[in-house]
């Protein structure tokens, strides 16, 4: 970047970021194969729930000769994501690995195998220990008291994805990386793009490179001459600078970035859409005990789970999975929504119910590549709905159901407006 200074690091500087990107071409979701990334509303449509009547794994592509299986059902989807030996995260083999600049490669904690996944993680887990969260709660509780008042001074009709599901987690995220004053809209849109496979999927490295060089450049500007308040870049750097170059900090940031906002603001928003038809559970959040709260996040995850897809895997050697046997090579896709919904686990899996009972969750992943902010995750789900309850009792939807508009082919599921009356 031209300049150190925190001043310089806003939107600006994410778009000559995006300028310098280059584009290249990328082949289309073919339309039989595109329904597991599809909704209706927050349901899956009807085709993986037909998918899985055929088997908890089939064989569901070939991509330029190489199998793909889709797994729907709970417990080999758990199995699968468990096991870091029998597969393989790292894909980029598949991608190409043609000349790029450091910002365009993809890779981060999801795409990254042992050792250097563990070595990574090993950097981030310290912000996220019990007793760190714990520290973390009363700025959680101020950010989103500051997006209620927010709604409340915008009212009585706001957009809740724009005022709460978006505000909370994005300035959860940037308190705990010590970011600067950033452009939120700005960093709105090409969060989503990142997840959007519409067009050919080119947002997912094209914008991905944007943003990453943003985190890139902080990092070395931080390096060059501190200035950042306390918080993940800057101890990064300081703790960790001389191990690692711009581009692994950076990248390693960016991961924490995105997926700190990008998932949590989905839920947020999708969260409160689904507890608007449910008045016993909105009842719960504002009257309830801290158990039952609980019980009704878990089922939120469930019946919600933004994230539809985990990280592809390759099979590293001949393996059984379910029923089916896997060749080295073949590429296994685990669908969370569909091991959320899958009947042998979970009674009535299409009713939002909060009081079933509760199984482990995969919304958050499983096994070594969990994601490692998902406490923090659910901490802000909590504090953010029970707060959004309390302050707004008698919250409705201010439009027509069949206006809202969803994503309609993406990783990370969401809706693009939701329209409330604060009541």
């Amino acid at each position: 970047m031209a300049s150190s200074t925190a001043s310089t690091l806003r939107g600006t500087a994410l778009r000559l970021a995006l300028s310098g990107v280059r584009r290249v071409p990328y082949v289309r979701v073919p339309a039989g194969i595109r329904y597991p990334l599809q909704r209706d509303g927050v349901r899956p449509v009807a085709r993986l729930a037909q998918t899985r009547e055929r088997g908890d794994v089939v064989r569901f592509a070939s991509l330029l000769g190489t199998r793909v299986w889709l797994v729907t059902g709970h417990d080999v989807a758990r199995t699968v994501l468990a096991d870091s030996t029998s597969f393989a995260n790292d894909v980029r083999g598949l991608i190409g690995r043609q000349e790029r600049a450091p910002a365009e490669r993809i890779g981060g904690l999801g795409m990254t195998d042992q050792p250097d996944h563990g070595r990574l993680r090993g950097l981030l887990t310290p912000s996220f220990t019990r007793r760190r969260l714990l520290d973390l709660q009363a700025d959680v509780d101020r950010v989103v008291a500051a997006a209620l008042d927010d709604m409340e001074a915008h009212g009585p009709e706001v957009d809740l994805v724009e005022r709460f599901g978006f505000q909370v987690p994005f300035e959860v995220i940037c308190d705990l990386l010590g970011m600067p004053d950033v452009d939120r809209a700005e960093f709105r849109q090409h969060g989503a793009a990142r997840f959007d496979l519409r067009d050919a999927g080119a947002g997912i490295f094209d914008t991905a490179a944007g943003t990453r060089q943003f985190l890139i450049d902080l990092v070395a500007s931080e390096r060059r001459s501190p200035h950042l308040p306390d918080g993940l870049v800057s101890r990064l750097v300081a703790d960790h600078g001389a191990d690692f170059d711009d581009v692994e900090l950076g990248g390693l940031a960016d991961g924490v970035f995105l997926g700190g906002y990008e998932t949590s603001a989905s839920m947020l928003s999708l969260g409160t859409w689904v507890l608007l038809q449910h008045p016993a559970s909105w009842r719960a959040l504002r009257e309830g005990d801290p158990v039952e709260v609980e019980r009704i996040v878990d089922e939120l995850l469930r019946f919600v789970c933004p994230v539809q897809m985990a990280f592809p895997r390759i099979a590293r050697h001949e393996v059984a999975v379910g029923e089916q046997v896997v060749r080295a090579g073949d590429i296994v896709l685990v669908s969370l929504t569909g091991a959320g919904r899958d009947p042998a686990r979970h009674v009535d899996p299409e009713a939002f119910d909060p009081t079933r009972e509760p199984v482990a969750t995969l919304a958050f992943g499983h096994g070594l590549h969990r994601c490692v902010g998902a406490e923090l995750a659910r901490m802000e789900l909590r504090t953010a709905l029970v707060g959004l309850a309390r302050r707004f009792p008698d919250l409705s939807l201010a439009c027509d159901p069949t206006d809202l508009r969803f994503t309609e082919l993406a990783i990370v599921h969401g809706v693009e407006r939701l329209p409330v009356r604060l009541g």
